[in-house]
């Protein structure tokens, strides 16, 4: 089995928000991946005293924990107990109702002899390569739906008719996208934050299969490497308008 994971900071001095880590239990053939990319609230917005990297450090490792040691129990229950427990956290400190209170993207998926789970919370990717060489992306697609109907997606977060984070809500574990792969349908997969996915659904020069065939051949540092060097010939994003000139970027690639 090959594991590789990069994350770089967009900017290298405000902290990465990304989460990542791969669990490998000991008592099988069985694993788990988790990637989160903490979503950046305004500033002085009043809703939480705990920074991103905080709630992204709690909420993957409390996912990651779950996922593995509770292998009879659904991803989405996982997710759902993941929240509530992060939220236990700070319940106490923090406007938990706010609508800005700190959030996350999620990728999940987890692996046995028999089977894969895969769960995804809003705008991450994951990519299941099949053995013939086939690359599958599994997107919850709804910012992109409501962008591209020209909706404003900021009001719309959380909210029925919009899109869906994690928060503070367990509640919103039922709305990601989910799903089950035969083993043998699988032969790797791969998990990049919206940074890092930035060459194929931002600046257009990759599609997915060839993303997944430098992920193989390079690592996911080089895949993060090609969107930065994407990144600072547009520095301003003049040329390829986008939310942030600079994103934080996270990959990681599992080969079974």
């Amino acid at each position: 089995m090959r594991i590789e994971t990069a994350s770089e900071a967009g900017r290298p001095e405000v902290p990465n928000e990304d989460f990542v880590a791969v669990a490998l239990p000991a008592a099988g053939r069985g694993g788990a991946v988790v990637l989160l990319d903490g979503v950046t609230p305004p500033p002085d917005n009043g809703a939480c005293v705990h920074s991103v990297p905080w709630f992204t450090a709690r909420l993957g490792g409390a996912l990651l924990e779950l996922a593995v040691s509770r292998p009879e129990t659904a991803l989405t229950g996982c997710l759902s107990a993941a929240i509530s427990r992060t939220a236990e956290a700070h319940r106490d400190t923090c406007d938990l109702s706010h609508p800005l209170t700190p959030q996350a993207t999620v990728v999940l998926a987890r692996w046995d002899g028999t089977e894969l789970e895969h769960l995804v919370l809003s705008d991450s990717a994951l990519l299941l390569e099949a053995p013939d060489g086939t690359v599958t992306p599994v997107l919850d697609d709804r910012i992109d739906r409501l962008r591209a109907a020209g909706v404003r997606v900021g009001p719309l977060r959380n909210l029925e008719g919009g899109f869906f984070t994690a928060a503070a809500n367990p509640a919103v574990a039922a709305r990601a996208v989910t799903g089950r792969t035969p083993a043998a349908r699988v032969r790797a997969l791969a998990a990049l934050t919206d940074g890092a996915a930035r060459g194929v659904e931002v600046f257009g020069s990759d599609d997915w299969s060839s993303a997944f065939a430098l992920l193989r051949k390079a690592g996911p540092q080089a895949l993060i490497s090609r969107v930065r060097a994407q990144e600072n010939a547009d520095p301003a994003g003049t040329a390829v308008p986008r939310g942030k000139p600079y994103d934080d970027a996270t990959a990681v690639l599992v080969e079974f």
